[in-house]
């Protein structure tokens, strides 16, 4: 029905699009800098990808994956500073789909089919990575995809 729906003018992106609270706490994270970063989940009940956690700008890449469900499905964005070769301080926005191993395989397929709708309606993202174990989005991965 929703393949049907699309081709008739219909919402043709499968999946759950992102609720205005949670782009616009993305929008905090990009422009105001006032986030280090954000953890999504997917609502069932409102049919939206939600703000389920936000990290204030102290804290630290340890901080963001420590806050990652261990057996759970989650996105995020995580603003990664750092200093170039000519000693100039830049920024890069990393998007995460976590989707562990471990977990169930209902939240596993709501997710992967969610994603591209979500991660459109975030604008401005630099880099994107999927990670099913935290050796996937290890501080070392991130950093090198940056240098």
């Amino acid at each position: 029905m929703s393949f049907i729906l699309g081709l008739i003018g219909g919402n043709p992106s499968p999946g759950m699009g992102a609720a205005k609270h949670s782009v616009s706490t993305f929008l905090e994270l990009q422009r105001k800098k006032v986030h280090r970063y954000v953890i999504f989940k997917i609502d069932e009940k409102t049919k939206e990808v939600v703000v389920e956690k936000t990290g204030g700008p102290s804290e630290s890449y340890d901080d963001f994956t420590a806050s990652l469900p261990e057996n759970d499905c989650r996105y995020a964005v995580f603003d990664f500073d750092f200093v170039t070769s000519e000693n100039f301080r830049k920024s890069r926005i990393f998007f995460i789909a976590w989707c562990p191993s471990v977990a169930r395989i209902r939240p596993k397929m709501i997710y992967a089919t969610s994603k591209y709708r979500f991660r459109k309606e975030l604008k401005g993202v630099h880099y994107e990575i999927q990670a099913t174990d935290p050796t996937e989005i290890g501080f070392e991965v991130i950093r090198d995809r940056v240098y």
